[in-house]
C-alpha cells in the first residue's frame, strides 16, 4: 500500500486528469488524500467531482482548506503538514511502501510506482540512510554525486534540491525530517521546496537527500498549461490575481480531450521532458 497526498487549487480539469493517471496506471493499491487549498474557481463543479470519488471510495480523505485554516500560510505547506500529523496517527504507518507528494498538474506514467518501490528496496536494502527522497531526473536535482544501478532497467543519480511536485518520501519522513515552520511562510505562494532542502540538508549533515531516477515517472504540466504558484508569486500586489489562476482557457482544453488523447500529446511534446 503507498498513501498518495495531493494538493489542488482551481485548475480542475487538470486535477481529473492527473487522478485519472493514477488510477490507470498504478499497479499498487493505494490511499488518495486530496487536500483543495483555497479554491475558488468553478467551486460547485469541484464539490460535484469530490462527491463521485468519495462515493466510488477513489479518495480515502478530502480537506477543504481556506486562507484562515492555513493561517494565511503558502498553503501546500499548511496542506503537507495536515496529512503528515494524520499519517503519524496512523497505527500501520510504518508498514507503507512509501508515500507520494503529488502536485495536481502532475500525470503519472505506466509503473512509477513499480519503479519507485524496486528503488526505495534498494534503498532500504543498502542502507542509503541519507536518502530521503526519490524522484525523477531532472526534476530539479542539482550537485549529483555518483550513479546508483537499482537493477538491469532502472538507475539514479544521488543529489540535492529537486521539485516535490513529484516526491516519494519514506514512511517515516514527517519523524526523520520534520515539519515546515509556517511562520516562515505566512504571505508566501511558495518555499515549501527550499525549507524542506534546508531540513534534509541539515538531517543528513550536508549528504546527498534526493536520488533521481533516469526514467520517466511523470509529466509536469505547469509549464505548460499554468502555475498557480508561479503566478500568484509574480501578481503578488495585483488586486485581481484571484482571476489569474482561473486558467479558463487550459481549463477549456484539457476538459474537451480524453485521456488517452491528453496523455498522447504530453507523451510527444519536447516540452514535457524538461522536467
Amino acid at each position: 500500500m503507498i498513501k498518495i497526498f495531493v494538493t489542488v487549487r482551481n485548475r480542475l480539469a487538470i486535477t481529473k486528469k492527473c487522478i485519472d493517471a493514477l488510477i490507470l496506471h498504478t499497479r499498487t493499491p493505494f490511499q488518495l488524500y486530496i487536500y483543495d487549498n483555497q479554491t475558488s474557481y468553478l467551486l460547485d463543479r469541484h464539490f460535484s467531482y469530490y462527491n463521485k470519488l468519495l462515493s466510488k471510495k477513489i479518495a480515502t480523505q478530502i480537506v477543504f482548506n481556506t486562507d484562515v485554516s492555513t493561517y494565511d500560510s503558502f498553503s501546500k505547506a499548511a496542506a503537507a503538514n495536515m496529512f503528515g500529523l494524520w499519517h503519524e496517527q496512523d497505527p500501520q504507518k510504518g508498514t507503507y511502501y512509501f508515500l507520494l507528494i503529488l502536485d495536481n498538474d502532475m500525470i503519472v506514467c505506466p509503473e512509477w510506482d513499480m519503479k519507485l518501490r524496486a528503488a526505495w528496496k534498494h534503498v532500504h536494502k543498502n542502507k542509503m540512510n541519507n536518502i530521503k527522497v526519490i524522484g525523477q531526473l531532472p526534476g530539479g536535482i542539482k550537485n549529483i554525486e555518483g550513479k546508483t544501478v537499482i537493477n538491469d532497467d532502472l538507475f539514479g543519480h544521488p543529489g540535492r534540491l529537486g521539485g516535490s511536485g513529484f516526491w516519494s518520501v519514506r514512511s517515516n519522513f514527517f519523524t526523520d525530517v520534520g515539519f515546515l515552520d509556517l511562520k516562515q511562510l505566512v504571505g508566501q505562494n511558495k518555499r515549501h521546496d527550499q525549507l524542506y532542502w534546508q531540513h534534509m540538508g541539515k538531517s543528513t549533515n550536508g549528504q546527498p537527500y534526493i536520488l533521481g531516477l533516469k526514467s520517466k515517472l511523470a509529466f509536469h504540466c505547469g509549464g505548460k498549461y499554468g502555475s498557480v504558484c508561479n503566478k500568484l508569486t509574480s501578481n503578488r500586489n495585483n488586486p485581481n490575481k484571484e482571476k489569474l489562476i482561473c486558467f479558463e482557457e487550459s481549463e477549456e482544453q484539457i476538459s474537451n480531450m480524453t485521456f488517452n488523447d491528453f496523455y498522447e500529446m504530453l507523451s510527444n511534446d519536447p516540452l514535457m521532458s524538461v522536467w
